[in-house]
């Protein structure tokens, strides 16, 4: 209506009376209706709009024809896998190079000392810093070749990334070890590695393999490079053996004084042995090539390419641990896209020191970080009030995220979950948790409580970290979302289980370019891996949803039967007590000659003493560790969740009762 007509329009007589009667009105009650106006137009402005999903959410993945009944991801436009998303990122190497460009050189790699802000080195410094290590491996007579192995014995920090780096440049291996392998593993590692170098980030890492060398469990170690400052007994115990000590700062010079130009990988030479400890047994090596791990790295950026969009701009923290895939793909995709990799301190109880200084943007985690966070936040909620609010709070986010809105800017998150926000530096935007299952109850809670894109995801070191990951806009949880575009996954019957495919159940299988090689020199163990078709048998028993999404509803390995036959699954009885406030690891253990099981409960030095104290328990922690009546509460604790979470009486237990083992039931032993 244009505005004269618009003034005609107001002077018709019909209109006459309610313009007597607007001017009638007092002047309040207009500016109230002015402000209630006001208000409605800012609400249907601003209003939350939910995350557009990039497929219909009712149906997330499609049946292959032809392929026994495999599914892949509804995102493909083929029945093909996905391998590489950019053209020219087909190798780890590449992807860095990428980096540097799109990043214009900014900010790689950060870490800082204790009160100090980070300290950054930029992408070119990186590069070069990396060509260096490379240089000085090769001057050190190792190979650029895809068979030269080289092991890394740290915890999370730049030094890390530059190694690894500087392999990849000239085409050789990382090995990465680990503390909680123990030493007989890493022992282990180095001989079947047979690594004859190894980087290390403490003195105390290096007098571990020099002890191996002299005993004469390690004889192939001839050099460790280590990045921490050592003293003059170090290099002269390593020269009574045999073994040269040498710091990263004089690898770094060597290799200044003799740069060579860098010979790349292709896409099917090895990046990565990464062992796997499993259950018994010496850990397995899995093989991992750059095309595994770009092809697993592609199908998390095309799955998310229109709501996460890592970019220059983006901060990870890095802690998790860098010999895990699960943390390395994450960093790779951060590299490729010129973002910035704050690591820890090194001390996990230094964690939320860092994200309030780092501020991250990026936040992978595990499922006992997250249990550990939602415990706190409810024990904070210590009157009835408070639990209400908190109740009432997280029920109105959680409506909103089954409408699909993702937001941090609520009246809920203003008035209850800014606190919880902020302790994690107030700007994280994606928080990915894998590894491990995690509750529906606490996924659910702190995903409306974080107010950020929350994706869980499903895979194993043999195919590369992933092969599942939760669709952008499907916020529900109970399920590890949709095969990732690299993977194809179907189920196999399991008869000793009653688990059929023909009716959606089965144990899950996978196929693509992110399935691993095979173990090091292991064909027996890889065999029973890999069949002859190349489908990764994973020993998860998975269940089809109507929306095409797989929930992991058992395991297939590690059962065993009870003496009156029941089939037990101890995996999932730990999964579900070590949800327990003051638990920090369960092992489960039974026998077929036994109608009972055994657990063995290792408490949490951080929280147990908190935990008893509320029940009236005081003592150190060694002395509440030997208190049968705490080790009884924790029982009950355990099994209350055991009930909560439907486990049958076979697999519970109703007292503690440490001196009859005759009856159906499971002491806990501190």
């Amino acid at each position: 209506m244009q505005a004269h007509e618009l003034f005609r329009y107001f002077r018709m007589p019909e209109l006459v009376d309610l313009r007597q009667y607007v001017r009638t009105l007092p002047t309040n009650t207009l500016m109230g209706f002015g402000a209630f106006a006001a208000l409605t137009t800012f609400w249907y402005a601003t209003r939350p709009k939910p995350l557009k999903p990039p497929c219909d959410l009712s149906m997330q993945s499609v049946e292959v024809a032809g392929s026994g009944g495999a599914r892949r991801s509804a995102l493909l436009d083929s029945d093909e896998p996905l391998v590489y998303f950019y053209d020219d990122v087909t190798t780890l190497y590449e992807g860095f190079q990428r980096g540097i460009h799109v990043s214009n050189n900014g900010p790689c790699l950060g870490s800082r000392k204790p009160d100090q802000p980070y300290e950054w080195l930029s992408y070119k410094q990186v590069a070069e810093l990396s060509e260096c290590i490379g240089s000085a491996l090769i001057q050190k007579g190792f190979k650029t070749a895809p068979d030269q192995f080289i092991g890394i014995f740290a915890q999370n920090r730049p030094e890390w990334v530059i190694i690894e780096q500087g392999c990849f440049a000239y085409s050789m291996v990382i090995v990465p070890l680990y503390d909680t392998l123990g030493n007989e593993a890493i022992t282990y590692i180095v001989n079947k590695a047979e690594l004859s170098l190894v980087f290390v980030d403490k003195p105390e890492k290096a007098k571990l393999l020099l002890e191996g060398v002299e005993n004469k469990l390690i004889p192939g170690l001839k050099i460790i490079v280590l990045m921490d400052a050592y003293g003059s007994e170090l290099v002269e115990r390593g020269q009574k053996c045999g073994v040269e000590i040498i710091s990263m700062k004089a690898m770094e010079d060597l290799g200044r004084a003799n740069r060579r130009k860098p010979k790349p990988p292709a896409p099917e030479d090895l990046a990565v042995i990464c062992f796997t400890s499993g259950t018994t047994g010496n850990p397995k090596g899995a093989m991992i090539t750059h095309r595994n791990i770009v092809s697993d790295c592609s199908a998390f950026v095309k799955a998310t390419e229109n709501t996460v969009n890592p970019c220059p701009d983006d901060t990870l923290i890095s802690f998790l641990p860098l010999a895990h895939m699960f943390e390395r793909v994450v960093e790779c995709v951060m590299l490729c896209h010129g973002a910035k990799i704050g690591f820890f301190q090194g001390d996990i109880r230094l964690l939320m020191d860092d994200l309030k200084v780092l501020q991250p943007t990026i936040f992978p985690v595990v499922p006992r970080l997250l249990n550990r966070m939602f415990d706190r936040i409810f024990g904070q909620a210590n009157t009835t009030l408070k639990r209400w609010l908190l109740d009432f709070a997280s029920k109105r986010k959680e409506a909103e995220l089954r409408s699909g809105i993702i937001r941090n800017n609520s009246l809920w998150d203003r008035l209850i979950f800014h606190k919880v926000q902020s302790s994690l530096g107030g700007r994280v935007r994606l928080m990915v948790t894998g590894a491990a299952p995690v509750s529906a109850t606490v996924l659910t809670f702190l995903r409306a409580a974080l107010g950020c894109q929350f994706y869980e995801g499903y895979g194993q070191t043999e195919c590369t970290a992933g092969c599942c990951l939760t669709m952008p806009g499907d916020w529900t949880a109970g399920h590890v979302g949709a095969p990732m575009p690299c993977s194809l996954i179907k189920l196999v019957d399991v008869e000793e289980m009653n688990y059929m495919a023909a009716e959606g159940e089965g144990e899950v299988c996978v196929k693509g370019p992110n399935v691993f090689q095979g173990y090091l020199k292991d064909p027996a163990k890889t065999a029973e891996a890999l069949d002859k078709d190349g489908w990764l048998h994973t020993g998860d028993i998975g269940k089809w949803l109507p929306n095409g999404t797989l929930k992991i509803i058992d395991r297939k390995k590690h059962i065993f039967k009870l003496a009156q036959g029941e089939y037990i699954a101890p995996e999932k009885i730990e999964n579900i007590y070590v949800r327990s406030e003051p638990v920090a690891q369960v092992f489960v253990h039974g026998d077929s000659l036994q109608a009972f099981l055994i657990a063995i409960v290792v408490p949490d030095v951080e929280t147990l003493c908190s935990w008893a104290r509320k029940r009236g328990f005081e003592g150190s922690f060694e002395e509440l560790c030997r208190n049968k009546d705490v080790k009884k509460a924790i029982l009950e604790d355990m099994v209350r969740l055991g009930k909560d979470s439907g486990l049958k009486p076979f697999e519970q237990t109703s007292e503690y009762d440490p001196e009859s083992y005759s009856k159906n039931r499971m002491p806990v032993l501190c």
